[in-house]
C-alpha cells in the first residue's frame, strides 16, 4: 500500500484490474472484488433454490399468453438474457402460432437455469433434443444478429402500441 499511497487518485483508478478506488484524506483506499472464479472455491456456500416444475397453460387465451411471454421475456435471471429475449419476443410474438407460442414457453420457463438458455442460443453450448425446435432455430439465427443492430438494451414498450406489421 505503501507505492498506491504515492500514485493519483485518478491514475490509480485507470489502472486495470482495480474495482473501487476512493480518495480517504489524501490516501486512496482500493477494494477487490470476489469475482467467483477462485480455484479452490467448493461451492458450498451456493444456495439451491427448487424451482416448481413449468407446465404448460393448455386454456390460456393466446393474447393472455402473448403478454405474458412478452413480460418473461422482459423479466429474466440475467441482462443478457433480458435484451436477448425481449427484443426476440417484441420481433416474433405477435406472429407465432399458438404451437410456437406453446415450445417459446417451455423454452423460457421450464430450464431453471438462464445461462443454458443464452449458450443455447448462442450455440456456444448443443441444445438439448427436447428443446430442438423451430423457435429454438429462431432464437439462434436471431442471437446472430445479421444485421449488426444494436443491442444493447430492452426496447420500449411503447411498440406495443403500433399496429402490427
Amino acid at each position: 500500500t505503501g507505492l498506491l499511497a504515492l500514485l493519483p487518485t485518478s491514475r490509480l483508478c485507470s489502472l486495470s484490474g482495480w474495482a473501487l478506488c476512493r480518495p480517504v484524506s489524501g490516501h486512496v483506499s482500493v477494494q477487490r472484488g470476489y469475482r467467483g472464479d477462485s480455484p479452490t472455491d467448493s461451492g458450498k456456500d451456493v444456495l439451491e433454490i427448487p424451482l416448481p416444475p413449468w407446465q404448460e397453460r393448455p386454456d390460456e387465451p393466446l393474447e393472455t399468453k402473448r403478454a405474458r411471454l412478452l413480460y418473461e421475456s422482459r423479466k429474466r435471471g440475467m441482462l443478457e438474457n433480458c435484451i436477448l429475449l425481449s427484443l426476440f419476443a417484441k420481433e416474433n410474438l405477435s406472429r407465432m402460432s399458438e404451437r410456437q407460442l406453446n415450445l417459446y414457453d417451455r423454452l423460457i420457463n421450464e430450464p431453471s437455469n438462464d445461462w443454458d438458455i443464452y449458450y443455447w442460443a448462442t450455440e456456444a453450448k448443443p441444445t438439448p433434443a427436447v428443446f430442438e425446435n423451430d423457435v429454438m432455430a429462431m432464437l439462434r439465427e436471431f442471437a446472430k444478429n445479421k444485421n449488426r443492430e444494436q443491442r444493447l438494451r430492452q426496447p420500449d414498450l411503447e411498440y406495443l402500441f403500433e399496429s402490427p406489421r
